[in-house]
């Protein structure tokens, strides 16, 4: 499955309701997955790892969707030849 058909299921899934929502209360729900992920990382819980990466992009989807980003265009766009701020791959950027 590509990212925009993974994007087209979660729109259909849930739309309505992330609509009802709105953008503000999506990303609410989207930080409070991210904390769980963190929380999976923390813990070694491989398990829950899977569970937690899976729930994050859902919502990151669910996010975009509302905001009209299509994911694999942009994520495509931005990163296809390289980084984005030094070109290379691997990224060379100096990290401070």
């Amino acid at each position: 499955m590509r990212i925009y058909e993974f994007q087209d299921l979660i729109r259909e899934i849930y739309f309505e309701k992330d609509n009802r929502r709105g953008i503000d209360g999506t990303f609410v729900w989207f930080t409070e997955e991210v904390g769980e992920l963190a929380r999976a990382l923390r813990l070694g819980d491989t398990t829950k790892l899977k569970e937690e990466f899976a729930d994050v992009l859902a919502w990151l989807v669910s996010l975009a969707s509302l905001c009209d980003i299509n994911l694999e265009e942009m994520a495509v766009s931005k990163y296809d030849k390289g980084c984005p701020k030094c070109g290379q791959k691997p990224c060379t950027c100096r990290e401070f």
